[in-house]
């Protein structure tokens, strides 16, 4: 950032008339986005590049946090308004709608991140009923100025004055109807005029004030709007779905207007570098003749392809390719381009880093590697984990019999099944009873976000890859299909007719594949991702277009391997888990769950063991587990060969192995009503009231069932070490590591190591096999997080088991408060997410910090990892490298992602803002 271009922040905070609210275009840069948004900064950026850009000033993020902060706008910014208003006016040689020739503007939103569609934009600022006629008079065409003005109209009523939309477009209805005809650019000069007055007794009806004919008072009304907007609700709801800050607060831009509307000769669009969908370089877009940019974005009206402006205006369209690349080198990424033609002239209005599907993030950021635009560092900031779990869903069967009905735009790949809903409001309500839902539409608008979000994909009958549906659906990872002509779409009868007649009615099922734009009746099976074959093994680089997803995915992954520092082991119970996990990359298992062991037919034999009454019969029980548990390790050990095992030693809440008190006690009440009494069961029901707890997950588990039933851990580890003992005599290389659970303090711990020590010397002597098996503890409880110094006396290593940390630190029950409270949390924005899907770096992660650094200051070659699901997490992948740890743990399929972030957060660049 050069010094000449910092913001002018004043020493005294609290001073802010000292404050600098507003920069020309000609004044800013795209290193500012905090400052000017990202819509601000870049039009700086093209401006400082000698691109064709309309001129205007971007009033600053600042002066819309002091506004939301105290609920006025700051002193100054009146008055630093006027002076770059006076000085655009200059510029352009006539006054903000004066009558005989009247300046124009535009008022935008522009935060620092992309929230398309989700704050305020008003059009044709300036326009009353005088200067209409001198716009009409400069333009020489009378239609036009009347389309402006009911265009100013409709967005200043919507947006500013909170009419209803509807009653506008409703109008614009009945005045198609009138004339007999379909679109709007059909409607004749007078037609428009009339529609004006009844568009402005719409706004005197419903607002209660007549439209303002001052056009200083419909700036400032408009900016006024745009700052209120960034706490619109779908505003919040899109931050919280990106996971945007919610202080950040957006830009406004006000800019001089260039006008496609003025006929054939003019038009507007909005154009990719690459494609959005796939990566390929190319040219790809929407253009649309005779418009304003809004009605491509709102897919009112059917675009051309971009390619074919070629043939409609060669010049404008040559200088748009020459722009094009000239952004693309200079951002080195795929840049998102709108411009506007005004009667032959080209205008750029916008540029920002493109929104992408998760295939065209891998595909980029190679391409732009072999290019020599990034190199290896900068192209893992160009993807996430996000998108690599994206990739790996599942893909329609190409094989499968399947009644395609339809084709549109392949706006967002993936594959999405489920039933046919037509308004957001029920794909919300039906998707919180359970159901999969497709939200079909004839074009989606920003109020379309909750059930956009609710549904498996979205489908649309209008618009293009640049349409809202499209645009949301590809920064959402959802599955779009966009631009379905041939399905006519009843949004009032909740119906859909697809060709040849048949009728979709609310409630059937249709699939849609995002990657191809197709739209079938029914369920369609789907098959494994390439991307999930490649990692078991089964598929290679090669020519296809899955291949090369495949080919870019390889590449970014070794780049991700070779810088990261963090290792990834997997969550895993048996041979076959582990051995899918090895294929998946993991180097190691974080945590084998033994309980997991004892489910099904060898549940009764720990059922057994825990009612034990005499030290006879619980031996035997322990002699009948011990040989299972053995075999158990010796499978895992060989499917792990030569990489680290930790083995937990038996955690179950006690009633997870019980019989349910109430079926028994039923039993029971019925056998002795029968005077049939059963002596077996009413002992067992004895000792089950004797054992019944109230909250189990917080009673006697973990460590504390190793100290009172005798011998169960002991068992354990004897099963652990003679399984070591043989794989070393099968010249295997096992390296097993014992983690004791739910340790609270290092008294506990110790007493079982000194078990456990004993059982291996044992074991060695028995077998004379020198075993070497690493003890330590996982840390769970906040008490072992506050004394991890002391249990790090007695622990070779920790690992965090988060997810009963979470719990135990908020005091949540997760299996009950998810389904009960979590969806008004998230609703109020008391969770940006759930601390059980990312770590709440404040409150558990303190822990996690300060029990790390603890624990190393007491045992400096301590080993530390995390086995919780946190761990194939990104967001809390990265908080981990921040913590030191060594490595993350999770499930196999969540292992490629954990790599990836290890590998970005090994490389995290502070400037990159790629979301």
């Amino acid at each position: 950032m050069s010094e000449n271009k910092e913001p002018q922040v004043a020493e005294d905070a609290t001073s802010v008339e000292a404050v600098k609210f507003v920069y020309d275009f000609t004044e800013g840069n795209k290193d500012l986005k905090d400052l000017l948004g990202g819509k601000g900064a870049n039009l700086a950026e093209m401006t400082n590049l000698g691109l064709p850009v309309p001129p205007g000033f971007t009033i600053t993020t600042e002066a819309c946090k002091t506004y939301l902060d105290s609920g006025e706008e700051p002193a100054a910014l009146r008055d630093e308004v006027s002076a770059h208003l006076a000085a655009l006016e200059a510029a352009m040689g006539k006054k903000l709608g004066q009558a005989e020739d009247p300046l124009l503007v535009s008022v935008r939103s522009g935060a620092k991140f992309s929230m398309p569609g989700m704050m305020d934009t008003v059009l044709n600022i300036g326009l009353s009923d005088k200067s209409v006629q001198g716009l009409a008079q400069q333009a020489g065409d009378e239609r036009f100025a009347w389309d402006s003005y009911r265009r100013l109209i409709q967005m200043f009523g919507k947006t500013v004055l909170g009419v209803d939309g509807e009653l506008f477009e409703d109008a614009l209805d009945k005045a198609k109807e009138a004339k007999k005809v379909t679109v709007d650019t059909e409607l004749e000069a007078a037609d428009l005029k009339k529609l004006v007055t009844r568009f402005k007794r719409i706004v005197k009806t419903e607002a209660g004030r007549d439209f303002p004919q001052d056009p200083r008072e419909q700036m400032d009304l408009a900016i006024k709007a745009v700052f209120d907007s960034w706490n619109g609700d779908r505003a919040k709801l899109y931050r919280r779905q990106e996971r945007i800050p919610h202080d950040l607060g957006t830009a406004v831009n006000v800019c001089s207007m260039v006008f496609g509307n003025l006929g054939p000769d003019s038009g507007t669009g909005v154009a990719f570098t690459r494609d959005p969908a796939s990566g390929h370089q190319g040219v790809y877009g929407d253009y649309l003749q005779n418009a304003q940019g809004e009605d491509v974005v709102a897919g009112i009206r059917n675009t051309v392809p971009l390619a074919e402006l070629e043939s409609i205006d060669k010049k404008s369209y040559d200088q748009l390719m020459q722009i094009m690349e000239t952004l693309e080198n200079h951002y080195k990424d795929l840049c998102d381009i709108e411009f506007t033609i005004e009667r032959g002239q080209l205008w750029m209005l916008q540029t920002r880093v493109g929104k992408r599907t998760a295939g065209a993030a891998f595909r980029i950021a190679t391409q732009l590697v072999d290019q020599g635009l990034i190199d290896e560092t900068e192209a893992l900031q160009r993807v996430t984990g996000a998108q690599l779990a994206q990739l790996m869903f599942p893909r329609f069967d190409e094989n499968a019999k399947a009644a395609q009905v339809g084709r549109g735009i392949a706006a967002s790949p993936g594959a999405a099944v489920g039933k046919a809903v037509f308004d957001s409001y029920t794909a919300v309500k039906w998707s919180r009873s359970g159901e999969k839902v497709i939200l079909v539409r004839r074009e989606t608008n920003p109020d379309d976000l909750d059930g956009m979000i609710a549904a498996e994909g979205i489908l649309t009958s209008r618009g293009g890859k640049t349409s809202h549906a499209a645009v949301v659906a590809r920064g959402m990872g959802k599955t779009c299909v966009c631009g379905a002509e041939e399905l006519e779409v009843d949004t009032k009868r909740r119906r859909m007719t697809v060709p040849g007649g048949h009728v979709v009615e609310e409630g059937d099922v249709i699939s849609i594949d995002g990657s191809s734009g197709k739209v079938y009746l029914g369920e369609v099976p789907v098959v494994p991702s390439p991307v999930v074959e490649y990692f078991e093994g089964r598929m290679h680089a090669g020519a296809d277009d899955a291949d090369e997803l495949v080919e870019a995915v390889h590449r970014i992954m070794a780049f991700a391997d070779r810088k990261r520092r963090l290792r990834v082991r997997a969550n895993a119970d048996n041979a076959e888990d582990a051995l899918r996990a090895r294929r998946f990359g993991a180097q190691g298992i974080g945590l084998c769950r033994t309980e997991h062991m004892f489910l099904g037919d060898r549940r009764e034999l720990v059922e057994r063991l825990i009612l034990a009454d005499t030290d006879a019969e619980r031996e035997e029980s322990l002699k009948e587990l011990l040989p299972l548990q053995k075999q158990d390790f010796v499978e895992l050990f060989e499917a792990m060969d030569g990489l680290p095992v930790t083995v937990r030693l038996l955690d179950p809440p006690l009633h997870e192995f019980l019989p349910d008190i109430t079926e028994l006690s039923v039993r029971v009440a019925l056998a002795e009503a029968r005077k049939d009494p059963h002596e077996n069961e009413l002992r067992l029901l004895q000792a089950v009231h004797r054992l019944h707890e109230q909250n189990p997950m917080l009673g006697l588990r973990g460590v504390r069932l190793g100290l009172v039933i005798p011998g169960l851990f002991t068992m354990q580890v004897r099963a652990i070490a003679e399984a070591a003992a043989e794989r070393r005599n099968a010249k295997g290389d096992p390296r097993a590591e014992i983690m004791i659970p739910l340790v609270g303090t290092v008294q506990e711990l110790e007493i079982v190591r000194e078990e456990a020590d004993q059982v291996i010397a044992e074991v060695q002597a028995a077998t004379g096999v020198e075993l070497k098996l690493a003890i330590g503890t996982m840390i769970e409880l906040p008490r072992a997080a506050l004394t991890a110094g002391q249990i790090a006396e007695a622990a070779e290593f920790f690992s965090f088991g988060t997810n009963d940390l979470t719990q135990t630190v908020w005091g949540f029950s997760r299996d009950d408060v998810e389904a009960s409270f979590f969806t008004a949390y998230l609703e109020k924005g008391i969770f940006g997410v759930s601390p059980f899907e990312t770590i709440d770096k404040d409150g558990v992660g303190s822990l996690v910090k300060a029990a790390a650094k603890a624990g190393r200051e007491t045992r400096p070659d301590l080993k530390l990892g995390v086995c919780g699901e946190h761990g194939g997490d990104p967001e809390s992948v990265h908080f981990f490298h921040e913590v030191g740890l060594d490595y993350v743990s999770c499930s196999p399929f969540r292992i490629p992602v954990a790599r990836l972030e290890a590998g970005r957060a090994a490389t995290q660049s502070a400037g990159s803002d790629h979301r």
